[in-house]
């Protein structure tokens, strides 16, 4: 017998607004697949007012609004029967952040979900790694955000640490990031990897994402320390203009990358990882995940 559903994953991060549908396919006997339908990226970069002044401005706010009633006709439209709307850093940090879930609720019926850095992190620790990892290796799982970044680290095909930072793109661009939490963060990465011969990063993120595609890497290939650092140097000799024109990067993106890949190249250098895996992976493919295996409250489509 085959069944086949759709479930949907709100993650509203600080730096953009995503909604990715999934097709569950259950079929007698065989696993069951997530397959992506639909993925829908708003770059509404609610860090940019939260790290500043500590709340989200009223233009964004109806940014918000529009959005989630967007998402809501996105969802019947293709017929999804389950959701979840999760909100990270930039709303669980804002002063208004609470009363903005209460009022798109009431306008656009979408229930969002604030959760701290621990949970987000066992979110994404709900998207089946096993598919990309080889158990005999060891990795430091590194999720780059725009207001933090969740890292995770796995033996033998178990999570046996993981802890979430405060340092993300546009908090970083917004130089809101001191020495000490980058110290933290070093002593945290060498504390957890020191016990271990060779260590592997596996990056998730739009960043990283972008980073493997430029690299024409073939899926599964990783990319090296070296490609990294030195596309790191090639982007920072570039302006923001000409990182949009010549590089041909989205202009939301254009800025963050440079801070993305000097979190994930601090990572690489203070576990001595000389590769990185970019499985396409993160917080909604856990939260689809997480709905399906009802491991998360959830919501139905109204």
């Amino acid at each position: 017998m085959l069944t086949i559903k759709k479930y949907a994953a709100i993650d509203i991060g600080s730096n953009a607004v995503r909604l990715l549908i999934s097709i569950i396919i259950e079929e007698n006997d065989k696993p069951v697949r997530f397959k992506k339908s639909s993925l829908v990226r708003v770059p509404i970069r609610l860090g940019a007012d939260v790290f500043v002044q500590n709340s989200i401005s009223t233009e964004n706010i109806e940014r918000m609004h529009d959005t989630m009633l967007a998402f809501n006709l996105l969802m019947k439209t293709h017929k999804v029967v389950r959701y979840k709307a999760c909100a990270t850093s930039a709303m669980r940090e804002a002063t208004n952040g609470k009363d903005i879930t209460k009022a798109i609720f009431e306008r656009s019926n979408i229930n969002i979900d604030i959760i701290d850095g621990n949970e987000e992190a066992a979110i994404i620790a709900a998207t089946d790694l096993n598919d990309y990892i080889d158990k005999d290796r060891n990795y430091l799982y590194v999720d780059v955000g725009g207001g933090s970044t969740e890292f995770s680290i796995i033996h033998n095909g178990h999570k046996v640490a993981s802890q979430s930072f405060k340092i993300g793109t546009v908090r970083l661009l917004n130089n809101m990031v001191k020495k000490k939490s980058w110290k933290n963060l070093e002593d945290w990465i060498k504390e957890n990897t020191k016990e271990y011969e060779k260590v592997d990063v596996i990056g998730s993120g739009g960043n990283i994402n972008k980073i493997f595609k430029v690299s024409g890497k073939a899926m599964g290939k990783p990319l090296t320390y070296f490609y990294l650092s030195s596309y790191y140097k090639k982007l920072k000799s570039y302006s923001y203009e000409e990182r949009i024109t010549v590089l041909n990067l989205n202009q939301d993106r254009a800025d963050v990358i440079i801070p993305a890949m000097k979190i994930y190249l601090s990572a690489m250098k203070w576990s001595k990882a000389k590769h990185v895996y970019v499985p396409k992976i993160g917080l909604s493919d856990g939260i689809i995940k997480s709905v399906y295996y009802d491991t998360v409250s959830s919501n139905e489509i109204i």
